[in-house]
């Protein structure tokens, strides 16, 4: 509820019985119910009483004393009791200055002012979206009637995409290899997917949601989120299910992508649209390790992308193969029903423990969400926070730093510490098992995982943990390092995608060869993660450099590359101009800024590997900016940095 309080949801409220009211109060996180106040009454008394109980952005980073909280309560009540009286308009968002104070108090530390405008943004207390791109002048009906965008993928960011071609009444087309919407969450159904981003924060700007059962949701979960909105965005007569873009070439004399896709069953067929726009992502093809004698094992074999649902493995003899992400969200689900699992780890990772990653939301706070005017922004700004940039600070290499192996500086080596202490009380003190599964390198040199009962999992009587690299598979088992034979009815390759590769495998020809000939095998580059020289008119979302390595949400960052490329076509269309391409020089630029500032940053650091870079050391994948920043990048379209062809390019 964010417009007026006169909605059913306020109406409900105002009317509670105090008992009644006060009982749902109480069941609210206080800090964003402290900003909800604020907000709603302007009075910042109680920021400077909340100010020194308040440590961090997270609820349990917080020791509100019961009295201060009884104070809140009864002040939110009156100012409720007052809007019902008064009958008058929720408030705009907060001055600036305001903003400030609050947002300071809120997570416990000073919010850098860059990230106000982003906030206001983001939360956006306005009506409608506030990243929508409205149209400057009136676009005649036969100009937009022959205009067409396709789109390929229906995960979150093609789907985000299409919703926003429709708001803005241009045609399009998406054409999605699967049966369903979803992307990678349709894709990864294994047992404990799970986002690792609080989904309060991990969905939609424009479409948020009340009833999530959890913070960090359960796979299923997310996939009935994408769905509700799909069926509600109103884009399902523009969808092509179960159909793959399979080629696209650049017709100069046209200033058309032909566009080659492929029908379930194999037939082909053409479209010629002016725009591209790839939604596919960097988790989007299963990598599949060369193994020696792969092709030899006899018994189940699966990606964890591409889990048989109709295997059941309670009392089988399951081997493990890989020990990242989706490894240690599926190894202790696993482990609770095999007879026998052997875990191989190439290389260990650091895991954070959050004690909210397996929590329900009550039923009091989805009230409070949906009945409490901006208590939901309020709590996704929370969420946001302590998600986000905190972090990226300490990141960063100190050349003077006497510990430079295994830490970067003072903070990361506390944190490792932390890490280690957890992983010790896990493992039930097993010092054996603990050199196992710690890192040589600094936390955060690999993407940082949360744990998901990885380290007690390890400890049951039916796991073994094998360290090092798979010599080979034979018929019947794994064969470690040592020649060892370790037995297996079923192998699961839980061996990560081919996120150095976006697009692949699809051809795409542009002005001067193709997409994979200027990117080779692992060394994708992209104006602003979104657009490449001698590709006109094509936009990539989550495209290179734009994974969250450090934190946010991949959401948030699709949601600003959607806007740039929006802004990119209200270009083209407004002007009739038939092309636009990113210059070479801005292009260049851009490239030495993002690698010179990998430089400073862990993942390049000499004692980690990970698929964060390619195989000459280069970061491919990650973006290394704050997210105000990338937010103010892609928040503008510079048609200087562009060369746009026909129509009033020249004016």
């Amino acid at each position: 509820m964010t417009s007026n309080p006169d909605s059913h949801a306020f109406q409900e409220l105002i009317a509670s019985p105090p008992e009644v009211l006060e009982a749902h109060l109480a069941a609210l996180d206080p800090v964003p119910l402290l900003l909800v106040y604020t907000h709603l009454s302007g009075d910042e008394s109680l920021l400077e009483k909340f100010r020194p109980h308040i440590h961090g952005a997270w609820s349990f980073e917080v020791d509100i004393p019961a009295d201060l909280q009884a104070e809140l309560r009864a002040k939110v009540t009156a100012t409720f009791k007052d809007y019902a009286a008064t009958n008058r308009a929720l408030p705009p968002a907060p001055e600036a200055d305001q903003l400030q104070r609050m947002c300071d108090v809120a997570v416990g530390q000073v919010v850098p002012p860059e990230y106000l405008p982003m906030v206001l943004e983001e939360l956006n207390f306005g009506t409608g979206d506030a990243k929508s791109v409205q149209w400057r002048k009136p676009v005649p009906a036969e100009v937009m009637d022959r205009y067409h965008v396709l789109v390929i993928g229906a995960g979150y960011s093609g789907l985000a995409m299409a919703i926003k071609l429709k708001e803005a009444g241009i045609p399009f087309t998406v054409i999605e290899k699967n049966d369903d919407v979803g992307g990678t969450w349709y894709e990864n159904s294994y047992p404990g997917v799970a986002v690792d981003t609080p989904n309060h924060f991990y969905s939609y700007s424009f479409r948020t949601s009340s009833d999530w059962d959890h913070y960090f949701a359960q796979g299923p979960e997310i996939i009935e989120y994408i769905r509700t909105v799909y069926r509600e965005s109103g884009v399902a007569d523009h969808m092509r299910f179960e159909q793959e873009v399979v080629r696209a070439v650049w017709d100069e004399a046209g200033q058309v992508w032909a566009v080659t896709i492929r029908r379930k069953e194999g037939s082909v067929y053409e479209m010629r649209v002016n725009a591209l726009v790839s939604g596919t992502g960097l988790l989007n093809r299963p990598s599949i390790p060369p193994i020696p004698g792969i092709e030899d094992f006899k018994g189940a074999m699966f990606h964890s992308s591409r889990w048989d649902h109709n295997l059941d493995l309670t009392g089988k003899t399951v081997v493990q193969i890989g020990t990242g992400a989706s490894g240690m969200q599926l190894g202790p689900k696993v482990a609770e029903v095999a007879g026998h699992l052997t875990i191989f780890q190439r290389s260990p990772h650091w895991a954070r423990h959050n004690p909210l990653l397996y929590a329900e939301v009550s039923e009091g706070l989805k009230w409070g969400l949906e009945h409490v005017p901006f208590y939901t922004k309020w709590w996704r700004f929370q969420l946001l926070y302590a998600t986000s940039d905190g972090m990226l600070p300490h990141l960063k290499k100190d050349p003077n730093w006497p510990e430079p192996e295994t830490s970067l500086n003072a903070f990361n080596k506390a944190i490792r510490e932390q890490l280690i202490a957890h992983m010790r009380e896990q493992l039930k003190g097993d010092e054996e098992l603990l050199a196992k599964v710690t890192p040589s390198f600094p936390p955060y040199g690999k993407r940082m995982l949360r744990d998901s009962n990885w380290f007690s999992a390890l400890t049951r009587d039916n796991v073994e943990l094998v360290t090092g690299p798979v010599q080979k598979i034979t018929a019947t088992g794994v064969v470690d390092k040592d020649g060892i034979e370790h037995p297996a009815e079923v192998i699961i390759l839980a061996t990560g995608f081919k996120a150095q590769a976006p697009l692949f495998p699809m051809e795409i020809v542009g002005t001067d060869g193709s997409l994979r000939g200027k990117w080779g095998d692992d060394d994708p580059r992209a104006h602003l993660g979104i657009t490449v020289p001698h590709f006109p008119n094509l936009f990539i979302l989550y495209g290179p450099g734009t994974n969250g390595g450090h934190g946010g949400s991949a959401v948030f960052n699709s949601e600003c590359q959607v806007r740039y490329t929006m802004l990119a076509l209200r270009e083209l269309i407004e002007r009739e101009a038939s092309s636009l391409e990113v210059r070479r020089e801005p292009f260049e630029a851009y490239q030495a800024e993002f690698d010179a500032e990998h430089e400073k940053l862990v993942w390049t650091h000499p004692g980690v590997n990970n698929w964060y870079k390619n195989k000459s050391g280069r970061v491919v994948t990650n973006n290394p900016w704050r997210l105000s920043r990338y937010r103010n990048m892609t928040a503008v379209f510079d048609t200087e940095e562009y060369e746009i062809k026909g129509g009033e390019a020249a004016a």
